[in-house]
C-alpha cells in the first residue's frame, strides 16, 4: 500500500463510521477518496482524515482527541 494512505474499510473505523459513508462522501465530493491504481480501491490519505475530522468536529468512539499520525 501506499505509505500515508489507508483503506476505507480502516478509515470507516477510526472516523467511526459506515463504510458506505465514506463511499456517500467520496461520490458527494465531501472527503474525496484516492484511487489505487493497481485496482482503484479507494485508499484515504490520513493527513486528509485528521483534517476533514478536525474541520467537521467527528470525534473516534472511545478518544477525547484525534490524532492518527506520530
Amino acid at each position: 500500500m501506499t505509505h500515508g494512505y489507508i483503506t476505507i474499510k480502516k478509515a470507516a473505523e477510526i472516523l467511526g463510521v459506515a463504510v458506505e459513508t465514506l463511499r456517500s462522501w467520496d461520490k458527494n465530493g465531501r472527503l474525496k477518496a484516492y484511487r489505487s491504481k493497481a485496482n482503484h480501491y479507494r485508499l484515504y490519505k490520513i493527513s486528509e482524515l485528521e483534517r476533514f475530522a478536525k474541520e467537521t468536529g467527528l470525534r473516534r468512539p472511545g478518544r477525547s482527541r484525534f490524532k492518527l499520525t506520530k
